[in-house]
Formats: structure tokens, C-alpha cells, sequence
């Protein structure tokens, strides 16, 4: 069984956010593709196998995490992308089905992969209790991302904050489904992108997320309305650091990014 390691919303290996990437004849049982995830041991690991023609989508995806499987997750699914356009098993766009609905993902001529996602409601939520010791810092405001998500997206006052934040991780695990993601205005533009995020999800095995696709569906539409602009690039300013560009289109997101491939090899066991 062939395995890759992609790293995701990024153009250099060893940033962005790592993938492993399995794709199958069919899905083995739940416990085989979850003791797979966990030896991969990064925050997801794709399995995806091709579909009969004719029908919505493509190929089959679904996303686990060393602990649990997931319902929706940005990064994997650009590596999977990714793997099929670059072996050759799959040209032009790509319909996934998955827990989350058919996804799509259309590969660019810059060689970016542009991923069509629904975009997460944000309901304002008065400030929970102990989210300030938790996260370590002051929020501004916090919004709730809806059940497909499951995370809190708490704004706080600037990047610096963003960057410096040292959460106490068990403490975030009692505030939302999946965990919190901080947020705050990019300090100078200029520089590239127009707002940083960092992910903390410990309820799905994740102290911090490298970069979120996923959580871009929430921080798409809370900063295009701040900014005014429908298209917009996020960096996830984690320590492997990525980039993710955004298009706000309703209830759809698109997020895209690019992706490279950096082990290959054989699963023996």
C-alpha cells in the first residue's frame, strides 16, 4: 500500500501543514484506518479510493486524526488533490465525497489547488467562562463556527498577541467541540496577507494545528466583512507557518494554496 507525506498550503517542504495521503481500491474497517492515522502520527491522514463514473463525485475522502475521524479537514484534502494530479490517477478537478458533502478542488495553472468549501456560519457568543486564562490573552470578541466546525474563533487585539499566545491546552479542550482559533489584523499588509490565525484543537488529538483549512471557512467571512474585500490570504502563523488565499462566495469558501510532496514510500504492515 503506497504512502505520501504532502505538506500542504505551501510551495517549500517542511512548512505548511503535513498530510499522509493513502489512496485505496475500497475502505478498510474504521479500526485499520484509524490504527493507520496514528502511526502516521500527524494531525491528518487522508483515504481516499476512486468511485464508480457517472455519479456526483469522483473519489471517496475521508480525514482521521491520530485520535478520531473528522468531518471536514482543508489541508488533507489539497494533499490528496495534490497526489492525484501530480501521479497521474486523476485530471482536472476533482469531486471528493465525504462526511461534509461533495467537495471540490481545481487545480490552477500556477500550480495551486483551489478547494470548494461551505462556508461556517459565525454566531457572536458571549465571552465563556476561564477562555481568557485558557488562551492566555484578552478576547475581543468571540464567535462560534457551528457544528461542521466546532471551534470558537476568538479575536484578540493584535498579531503580536496572535504569535506570542502559550495556551493551557487542557483548559481550551472544555470551550468548544473541536477547539479555539485565534485571530488578529495582519500588522502590515504589506507583508503579504491580511490577517494570522493560530489553531488549538485538543479534542481531536491536535495541541496546535500547523495550518487549517477548515478554520478558514469561519476566519473567510469574519474578515472579508471587517475588510471589506471578498478575497483575502490568511497566515497561520504556527511554527511550521502557511498561507491560505480566500475567497468568500455565500455559503461557499474557496481556500487555496499549494502543496509538495516530500516522502513516498510503502505501508508493510
Amino acid at each position: 500500500m503506497r504512502i505520501r507525506i504532502v505538506d500542504a498550503f505551501t510551495d517549500r517542504p517542511f512548512t505548511g501543514n503535513p498530510a499522509g495521503v493513502l489512496l485505496l481500491d475500497a475502505f478498510p474497517e474504521d479500526e485499520r484506518l484509524q490504527q493507520v492515522a496514528l502511526e502516521v502520527n500527524h494531525a491528518e491522514t487522508a483515504f481516499a479510493h476512486r468511485l464508480p463514473e457517472g455519479g456526483r463525485a469522483d473519489w471517496a475522502l475521508r480525514w482521521f486524526t491520530p485520535a478520531t475521524e473528522v468531518d471536514m479537514c482543508g489541508h488533507a484534502t489539497l494533499a490528496t488533490a495534490h497526489v492525484l494530479h501530480t501521479t497521474g490517477a486523476h485530471q482536472g478537478p476533482v469531486r471528493f465525497a465525504t462526511r461534509s458533502g461533495v467537495l471540490i478542488a481545481t487545480p490552477r495553472e500556477d500550480g495551486s489547488i483551489t478547494l470548494d468549501f461551505p462556508t461556517a456560519p459565525l454566531t457572536p457568543v458571549a465571552l465563556p467562562d476561564r477562555v481568557s486564562e485558557a488562551l492566555g490573552a484578552e478576547p475581543l470578541a468571540v464567535f462560534d463556527t457551528g457544528p461542521d466546525i466546532g471551534d470558537l474563533l476568538v479575536e484578540v487585539a493584535d498579531e503580536k498577541t496572535v504569535r506570542a499566545l502559550t495556551p493551557d491546552i487542557r483548559s481550551l479542550g472544555a470551550l468548544s467541540a473541536r477547539g479555539v482559533i485565534a485571530t488578529a489584523a495582519a500588522e502590515d499588509p504589506s507583508c503579504g496577507y491580511d490577517f494570522v490565525s493560530r489553531c488549538f484543537f485538543p479534542n481531536v488529538g491536535i495541541d496546535e494545528d500547523p495550518v487549517t483549512g477548515s478554520a478558514h471557512t469561519a476566519l473567510a467571512p469574519y474578515w472579508s466583512q471587517r475588510l471589506g474585500r471578498a478575497e483575502l490570504t490568511g497566515l497561520q502563523a504556527s511554527p511550521r507557518s502557511g498561507r491560505v488565499h480566500t475567497e468568500l462566495r455565500g455559503d461557499r469558501t474557496l481556500l487555496s494554496g499549494h502543496a509538495v510532496t516530500v516522502i513516498e514510500g510503502d505501508l508493510l504492515a
